[in-house]
């Protein structure tokens, strides 16, 4: 008998055990005890020898690396990749066409933020997306002294919603998992998820004209001339004069990069480094060779969603390839990586360090405990409702898992128990899709770790910001699905 209640009690303590440990992470990186990589190291580590499993540590670790090394391995390479094609100016037509949108108004600045990270989504890849949207807006947010926050959250939003895309990763997943036509599951979510992507443009305007009345309209010229009061350097601005207005009503003209001269701003060459990606006179543009980069990024793209190779495999090869013709001489190419090598080490240890988590999360049970006792707490009455069950329970699931650990793990629980009750299986998979735009600000997202590392975020002040919102953004998808009869 005392062995049957011991039984009982461990799934209790490894439920209670793991949503602590959760909660232990979020706290100390929220209140910045401690550092995103040594929380997903030591409290993990940590709890599994509360779990009574620290023997069993090194095999947690390893397992959760060699699953995550294909991810860190194609961050890496797309690091490098995209970091080389912004570089050599493939996507400066998109950044001056941004900027003339947003000139120097908060509000448009923050509408454009949203409107680029939702169009290059389309690519199915969050880093992807936050690489080009971060090195687009980053320095319009800065020289405006605009919350960077407000970026990170709602590019993380925008993509949060696009990467339900079936070729995303999520909508493939529940289709597969509950043996679906990933057409049939996709195709009448698109009102609810365009709903979901007009409430984070609304949300994008709302933030916006919040940092208008924060900081004022200026017009371009206006920021131009104010930099030019302290400025000693002014890389990219040919021959104007302190008082000449030629050029300065240019849309590139917040490219400015160098420092200032006062101590303030001393080291701004070292934390604004995203600025150079603007600078319409960098050493390291290759207009001629601008279709050629196109076509080889629109061939990687496409190769990307037809899954012809690997995407780490096609990241490497295109990264090889990008330096290769671009920059011919060896020296060049050590430069470029050396250039992008802090966003590469960054998002790779971090890959790493979220491997241990995952590991010791997978490993000694407690994901699966947390699944079961919340299933076993959904109360009997609420079975005819369990798309709505599962749309809620999708937020907390998918922010705290890996979309591989809820789609296979828990989804097929949660839908033989919506079955029992005549819920198709259909409308569990749709239900189970709202929590994307959540799921992309998880701590467990590698994504998520170029966007703020990018963008120079904190990742706890990230949380702290966007968590509210993206969970808005969640319960508005999954009440437009309900409200079209789709969930």
């Amino acid at each position: 008998m005392g062995c049957s209640r011991a039984n009982v009690r461990y799934p209790l303590m490894l439920t209670i055990l793991g949503f602590v440990m959760i909660a232990t992470f979020l706290v100390l990186i929220m209140m910045k005890k401690m550092s995103p990589i040594a929380a997903l190291v030591l409290i993990p580590a940590l709890f599994c020898v509360f779990v009574g499993k620290g023997a069993h540590l090194g095999d947690y670790v390893i397992e959760g690396v060699s699953s995550l090394a294909p991810t860190a391995a194609m961050l890496m390479f797309a690091i490098v990749y995209f970091g080389v094609m912004i570089d050599v100016g493939l996507f400066d037509p998109i950044v001056r066409g941004i900027l003339k949108f947003a000139k120097a108004d908060p509000l448009r600045i923050v509408v454009g933020t949203a409107f680029l990270a939702a169009i290059v989504s389309l690519d199915g890849d969050g880093s992807t997306t936050f690489m080009i949207t971060v090195s687009a807006m980053y320095p319009l947010y800065k020289r405006l002294k605009m919350s960077l926050v407000i970026l990170t959250g709602v590019a993380a939003m925008a993509n949060g919603v696009m990467n339900t895309l079936p070729w995303g990763g999520p909508t493939a997943r529940a289709a597969t998992a509950l043996k679906l036509d990933a057409s049939d599951l996709f195709v009448p979510m698109i009102p609810a998820l365009a709903v979901g992507l007009l409430f984070v443009f609304v949300l994008s305007y709302v933030l916006g004209l919040r940092e208008r009345k924060r900081l004022g309209v200026l017009t371009l010229d206006e920021v131009l001339a104010e930099e030019k009061e302290t400025e000693t350097v002014l890389v990219g601005a040919e021959g104007s004069g302190a008082g000449s207005g030629s050029g300065s009503g240019d849309a590139r003209t917040p490219a400015v990069t160098g420092g200032t001269g006062t101590d303030a701003d001393a080291d701004e060459d070292d934390h604004d480094k995203g600025l150079q990606g603007l600078d319409p006179d960098r050493p390291t543009l290759r207009p001629k060779l601008y279709w050629f980069n196109a076509l080889l990024t629109v061939s990687l793209l496409t190769a990307m969603i037809m899954e012809w190779l690997p995407i780490p495999v096609l990241f490497l090869l295109g990264a090889a390839l990008a330096l290769t013709v671009n920059f011919p001489h060896i020296p060049d190419q050590k430069a470029r990586l050396a250039a992008h090598a802090d966003n590469v080490l960054n998002v790779s240890g971090m890959v790493f360090a979220a491997a241990v988590f995952t590991g010791v999360l997978q490993g000694t049970g407690m994901v699966d405990s947390m699944a079961k006792w919340m299933v076993d707490v959904i109360p009997e009455g609420m079975g005819p409702h369990m798309a709505l069950v599962t749309g809620l329970l999708s937020l907390p699931l998918t922010y705290f898992m890996s979309n591989d650990g809820f789609y296979f793990g828990v989804l097929p629980v949660l839908a033989e128990a919506g079955a029992a009750h005549g819920v198709s299986p259909l409308e569990m998979a749709r239900a189970s899709l709202v929590g994307q735009p959540l799921h992309m600000s998880s701590p467990l997202v590698p994504a998520v770790y170029v966007l703020v590392g990018m963008a120079k975020v904190e990742f706890g002040d990230h949380t702290r910001f966007v968590v509210k919102w993206a969970a808005l953004t969640c319960l508005v998808i999954l009440g437009a699905g309900l409200l079209f009869g789709i969930v």
